[in-house]
């Protein structure tokens, strides 16, 4: 790969992919609309001889000039706040959206890489997930705009591959993070660092004893560029096996930043699942990939960010 358009470029993960691609020798176009992603997130870029920028709404159809190698479709909205707050642009982007990017796929000949996740597993039946796992998703609730979205945009990336030869890999994304989240995201480790930075209670919904299993960044999109690189074509796990519930990372969060803030309980929001946890055997047997960050290591970088905008 040498030219490689990355949809959501300017978002947590878009970003941190830019770096790694551009460090090693990529020309790099981030690709963003900005209802999510931020531009102070790629700032530190502009001015690079092998980055570009376009404010793009990827829904619409997509005409680039020149060579292209590959395409990566990370441009989504990612958090349950955001698909409560903006469900029909979560739906578009994963149907209208991956189908502009798989069509320019095509006409350039270049691989396409989707940006899966976890949430195609819904709240699982079974722990850990492996990549056969179908799922468990309820289509009307409201989570299900993201879930079934990106199911959707699995089985399009899938036919397009099969019927159209496009070279595709899928990654299964579990739960990430790292400096670039924003500060009012809803995800946990956002919202605990910044309730816990500023002495406020810490939220948690439902008992606490639900589970989540936290990659750092860097190590996710190692795991990303080697799938890339690779020559699966078949959906492949990328997250931290290591299960631990909501109160643990919360409290562990309090501890960290040697915050007076206590834990408060609200209500579980609708179909939020009880369990996530992925099984990396094909990773580490397909990729050589496996989470090298430790946790109380990913949070203190993390933590080093969010001191700085809290």
């Amino acid at each position: 790969m040498k030219d490689i358009l990355i949809t959501g470029g300017a978002g947590f993960l878009g970003s941190h992919l830019s770096d790694l691609l551009i460090g090693k020798g990529h020309e790099v176009v981030a690709m963003d609309n900005l209802i999510t992603g931020r531009m102070e997130n790629i700032s530190h870029l502009m001015g690079n001889p092998n980055f570009s920028f376009i404010k793009y709404n990827i829904c619409d159809y997509i005409h680039m000039d020149g060579q292209l190698d590959a395409v990566m479709h990370f441009a989504s909205p990612a958090s349950p706040q955001d698909y409560l707050e903006m469900p029909i642009a979560t739906l578009k982007v994963g149907a209208l959206g991956t189908h502009k990017v798989l069509g320019l796929a095509k006409a350039k000949g270049a691989r396409l890489l989707l940006a899966s996740t976890s949430e195609v597993y819904g709240d699982p039946l079974v722990n850990p997930q492996p990549e056969s796992y179908w799922g468990n998703v309820n289509p009307i609730s409201p989570r299900g705009v993201y879930d079934d979205a990106k199911r959707l945009a699995d089985a399009m990336t899938m036919a397009y591959h099969r019927y159209h030869g496009v070279d595709t890999k899928i990654v299964r994304i579990f739960n990430t993070y790292g400096p670039r989240m924003r500060l009012n995201d809803g995800r946990a480790v956002p919202a605990f660092m910044s309730q816990a930075l500023r002495g406020e209670e810490v939220t948690i919904f439902g008992s606490g004893k639900q589970t989540r299993s936290f990659c750092y960044v860097s190590d996710l999109v190692d795991g990303i560029l080697r799938l890339a690189d690779s020559k699966e074509n078949d959906p492949v796990n990328i997250g931290n096996p290591h299960e631990m519930t909501i109160e643990e990372i919360a409290t562990t969060i309090i501890r960290m930043t040697g915050s007076k803030s206590t834990l408060v309980y609200k209500p579980l929001p609708v179909d939020d699942p009880k369990q996530r946890r992925p099984d990396i055997t094909r990773a580490r047997t397909l990729l050589g990939w496996e989470p090298k960050v430790k946790l109380e290591e990913g949070l203190g970088k993390t933590l080093e960010y969010f001191r700085k905008k809290v």
